[in-house]
This record gives C-alpha cells, structure tokens and sequence, in this order.
C-alpha cells in the first residue's frame, strides 16, 4: 500500500491527492461487487474498464468505500492482465 503526502478529498479523482492508495481485491465479478460496496454507501468512481473487450475477460474499476478509500478491483490477476501481450 501507498500513502502520498499532502492527503486530500478530491472533486475529481485524482488519486495521487487520496490517502491510502493502489489497495486492490480481485473478484470475477466486479458489477456484484462494485452494487455491494455502492449499497453500502461507497462510490463507483469509474465505468469497469474492459481491456481486451471480446477478446479477454480482463476488467477493473476504481470504487471508494464508505469512509473514502480508493480501491481497485480486477476480475483477473495483476500479473494475468499485465503478463506479455495482455495490455
């Protein structure tokens, strides 16, 4: 996990003003997950992004909890989604 200094809550997101920052969970479904965190009171801070859209499964989305953490989650492993010839 990454920290930056000069921590602030952003109108925008830009993660380098957030606190903790690149905490990420896998989960091959992120919509389920992404409906949880928003019922919860988080935030969807991004559409999921499909790297490889009919081709490969690889997807991710930046959400924030409740208490204004920024978080990834993958469908697929880090070293899957960024191994040769995936991105």
């Amino acid at each position: 996990m990454f920290e930056f200094k000069n921590n602030e809550t952003p109108k925008d997101f830009e993660y380098w003003k957030t606190s903790t920052f690149h905490f990420c969970v896998q989960d091959p479904d992120i919509e389920g997950l992404v409906k949880k965190i928003v019922e919860h009171g988080g935030k969807q801070r991004m559409p999921i992004r499909e790297y490889y859209p009919g081709e490969k499964p690889y997807r991710m989305c930046y959400v924030e909890d409740p208490f204004g953490l920024i978080f990834e989650i993958y469908s697929h492993s880090y070293e899957l989604t960024y191994s040769q010839g995936a991105y």
